[in-house]
């Protein structure tokens, strides 16, 4: 088990993806779960939009703004690795601090969201031009219901139409 986290707020959130992404698989193995742990957090004062013409988001630092998803423990310096080339030069890995939820609340909203512990962490902060960024959230379970397949080995590529 390794001892590095990070904060996911997009595709990565599916364990489907994230197993693909660092052990080449998407099923979830003993191994798997004994190992990575997922904890519902939100990072505030950054913004998650839909990036134009894909299946995924960005976020930027935006004061007032909130995004909710994943704090993940157990990492190693290998799947930071390949998290890294999974992610590519679009992104930049950045520590920021986030607030573990006691209680998941409205996931729009996030009214009825209960705070915990903050935490330290590191999450992939959106680099290219803002221009690529949609004035719309991105929404998970839009994601999950319509896309998740081909992100986690069940179909073809096809996560952008353009790059």
């Amino acid at each position: 088990m390794g001892d590095r986290t990070a904060f996911f707020y997009g595709t990565l959130m599916a364990k489907e993806v994230l197993f693909n992404v660092i052990f080449g698989m998407p099923s979830i193995s003993k191994h798997n779960i004994q190992t990575i742990t997922q904890t519902p957090a939100i990072l505030h004062n950054h913004k998650r939009s839909r990036v134009k013409y894909c299946d995924y988001p960005g976020v930027i630092p935006q004061e007032g703004h909130s995004v909710r998803g994943t704090y993940v423990t157990g990492l190693t310096d290998g799947d930071v690795y390949r998290l890294d080339m999974f992610e590519g030069d679009q992104y930049s890995l950045q520590t920021v601090r986030v607030r573990l939820l006691k209680t998941e609340g409205d996931a729009a909203t996030g009214k009825g969201n209960v705070e915990g512990d903050e935490v330290e962490t590191q999450t992939y902060i959106w680099t290219d031009t803002h221009e690529r960024l949609e004035d719309k959230e991105w929404d998970y379970a839009t994601f999950r219901k319509e896309k998740l397949a081909r992100w986690s080995g069940g179909e073809p590529e096809g996560q952008c139409l353009i790059q």
